[in-house]
C-alpha cells in the first residue's frame, strides 16, 4: 500500500501565517512525518475529557506534527441520560476551546442520532442520522474544508465520509479503528456508512489481526498497535498505597462488580483498588474494597505502577478478542510489568495475563494467586505514540504495519 503525504492546501484568500502563540505540546520537527499539515479528528470523544483513549494520544501526536482540530460527535441533550463522560464539559459546547495546542469544539445538539434497537424504527434512525449530517455545524463545515488530513475514529464519524469529500475531495481520509462497529452496537445506518466509505479511504488503521475480518475493505488496511507514553517509566512518582498488597483496576468498561464481591472475600490480606468504573461502592465488596472516581491519567499511572496487580474484571467470557490487543488497562498493565487478571477470552499471547471464567469464584481465586506469585516484566515491547502516529500517517514506511495474507 502506498503511503501519501500531501502537501497542505493552498486556499485562495488566506492571509500569511502568523506565529503560533497557543501553548502547544511541541512544534512540528523538520523531517517528522506529516509535519506543516493540517489535522482535523472526529470522534464521540472530546480532547479535554479526563479519561483518556488512543485517539487522544494520536491527535497529540497530530499537534506536533501541524494545526489539529479535534470535533466531538454525538453528544447532545440526550446525553444526561446515558451518563455521558463529557457531561463535565457541558459549558464549553458549541464554542472553539484549546487545550495543549489542540482547537476543540463539542457540538451539541438538541437531539443526537442513535440505535433504536428496532427493526421497525429502522427508517426513523436513518431520517435522524440523515438530518444530523444535513444540519452539520458551520463549525465542523469549515474545518472539513480546511484540513490536509481528516481522521475518522470509528462510531458515528463515518456518515460524515461523503462531507467531507464533497467539501474538500483533496484531503486525505485516515480511519482509526478503537472498535468493532458490531460491538459497540451502532445504528445499521453507521454501517452502511462505513461499508459504502471504507473503500475509498487512504488507509484502515487497526490495532488487532483479529479485527482484518470485521474491515470490509482489505487493500487499504494496516495494522498499527496502541502505544504507550514511555516518559511515564521514567518518572519516579510515589507509590500512592498504604498496605503490603494491592491490586488495581482502571476503567468502566464491561465492569463487573461481581468479581470483587468475590475476590475480596477470597483474598482478605489485599487492598482493591477500583478507579473510574463508574459505580458506587458495592453493598457485596469487602472492607478491603477501595472506590475511587475518575481521576487524572498522571495519578491513576501511578496506581498502576505501584500496584502488586492488575484487573481487568469484564463482566462476561464472550468479550470481543481484540480486545487482548487494544485494552488500554491492559497495555498499561504489561509496559510497567505488572501481572493482570483478565477473563481467558483477553488473555492472548501475554505471558503476564492470568485468566479466570467470570462468574466462577474458584477460577479467580486461582488466577489472583497465579499472578501474585508471579515476577514482574513486560511480555512484549510497546510502541509509544510517535511511532503510532508516525505508522499511521505513512504506513508503507514500516514493514511491520503490513497484514499478512
Amino acid at each position: 500500500m502506498e503511503s501519501v503525504i500531501p502537501k497542505p492546501v493552498q486556499r485562495t484568500g488566506d492571509t500569511p501565517a502568523q506565529p503560533d502563540r497557543r501553548k502547544s505540546p511541541g512544534q512540528p520537527r523538520p523531517g517528522r512525518v506529516g509535519a506543516g499539515l493540517r489535522y482535523l479528528v472526529l470522534s464521540a470523544h472530546d480532547y479535554r475529557s479526563p479519561r483518556k483513549a488512543n485517539i487522544h494520544f494520536i491527535a497529540r501526536e497530530l499537534a506536533r506534527r501541524g494545526e489539529t482540530r479535534f470535533f466531538s460527535l454525538r453528544y447532545s441533550l440526550l446525553s444526561r441520560r446515558t451518563g455521558d463522560p463529557r457531561l463535565s464539559l457541558d459549558r464549553e459546547a458549541n464554542r472553539v476551546g484549546v487545550l495543549d495546542g489542540v482547537e476543540c469544539y463539542l457540538w451539541k445538539t438538541p437531539i443526537h442520532p442513535f440505535n433504536t434497537r428496532r427493526p421497525d424504527l429502522r427508517k426513523l434512525e436513518e431520517w435522524m442520522f440523515r438530518g444530523y449530517v444535513a444540519l452539520a455545524s458551520r463549525v465542523l463545515k469549515r474545518w472539513l474544508s480546511e484540513a490536509d488530513v481528516v481522521v475518522f475514529e470509528s462510531g458515528v464519524s463515518p456518515v460524515f465520509f461523503d462531507l467531507a469529500k464533497r467539501l474538500n475531495p483533496r484531503a486525505r481520509t485516515i480511519y482509526i479503528a478503537s472498535d468493532d462497529l458490531d460491538t459497540i452496537e451502532v445504528a445499521d445506518y453507521v454501517k452502511g456508512a462505513f461499508r459504502r466509505a471504507a473503500p475509498k479511504m487512504d488507509t484502515i488503521r487497526i490495532p488487532s489481526r483479529t479485527l482484518v475480518e470485521r474491515m470490509p475493505s482489505k487493500d487499504n488496511l494496516v495494522l498499527v498497535p496502541h502505544g504507550i507514553d514511555h516518559k511515564l517509566a521514567g518518572a519516579e512518582e510515589p507509590s500512592p498505597y498504604r498496605d503490603a498488597l494491592n491490586a488495581v483496576s482502571v476503567g468502566s468498561m464491561l465492569f463487573d462488580p461481581g468479581f470483587f464481591a468475590e475476590a475480596s472475600h477470597r483474598f482478605p490480606n489485599v487492598h482493591f483498588h477500583i478507579i473510574g468504573c463508574g459505580q458506587p461502592h458495592h453493598p457485596s465488596y469487602g472492607p478491603n474494597v477501595t472506590v475511587y472516581d475518575e481521576m487524572p491519567h498522571e495519578d491513576t499511572v501511578r496506581y498502576i505502577r505501584h500496584a502488586d496487580i492488575g484487573i481487568a474484571p469484564y463482566r462476561s467470557e464472550a468479550v470481543p478478542a481484540y480486545l487482548a490487543d487494544t485494552s488500554m488497562k491492559l497495555i498499561q498493565y504489561d509496559f510497567f510489568g505488572v501481572p493482570a487478571v483478565c477473563p481467558h477470552a483477553v488473555v492472548g499471547g501475554y505471558a503476564s495475563r492470568f485468566g479466570y471464567k467470570p462468574g466462577d469464584g474458584v477460577s479467580v481465586e486461582q488466577a489472583i494467586n497465579q499472578a501474585l506469585k508471579a515476577p514482574r516484566g513486560a511480555s512484549r515491547q510497546h510502541l509509544n505514540w510517535s511511532e503510532v502516529t508516525n505508522r499511521i500517517l505513512a504506513p508503507a514506511d514500516f514493514d511491520d504495519t503490513r497484514i499478512s495474507p
